[in-house]
């Protein structure tokens, strides 16, 4: 067993945490169809709003393989995926500011399921984000979802 415990931290070893990086991409600019098998002919889970933020766990033809940001897993075709990154406010209330200090004067605050575009990519512990109306301001990441 300790042997098979060794080979297990040496082979972990060598991967970086680049690689365990998760991968987000969002809806295309059109509403999609999510199921429960890679395949039109499984069960329609529920329909993706455009812009939505999603997880790709693994990508299987032409199929990938998604988490969304209650957790649920579903399959949805890659070309109505983007490479776009939204994030999705998982806060009651998260307050954008001007600069990414708690300190900060506050822009303007966004509901839970708010829909907000990354801007910039994470710095510390804020994201610079963009809301649909043209406003730009820093969230703190743990606020959000789809990093």
């Amino acid at each position: 067993m300790r042997y098979l415990a060794s080979l297990l931290f040496i082979g972990l070893s060598g991967i970086s945490a680049a690689s365990l990086a998760a991968e987000f991409r969002s809806v295309g600019p059109s509403p999609i169809i999510m199921y429960d098998t890679p395949t039109f002919h499984g069960i329609k889970k529920y329909v993706a709003p455009a812009g939505m933020p999603l997880e790709v766990i693994f990508t299987q033809g032409a199929w990938c393989r998604v988490r969304d940001a209650s957790g649920e897993f579903t399959w949805v075709e890659s070309k109505d995926l983007v490479t776009r990154r939204n994030l999705v406010v998982k806060a009651t209330n998260a307050r954008i500011r001007v600069a990414p200090e708690e300190a900060s004067t506050m822009l303007f605050s966004a509901d839970k399921h708010v829909l907000l575009e990354m801007a910039e990519p994470p710095a510390g512990a804020w994201v610079k984000v963009k809301h649909r109306d043209g406003q730009t301001g820093f969230v703190r990441i743990s606020e959000v979802w789809g990093l």
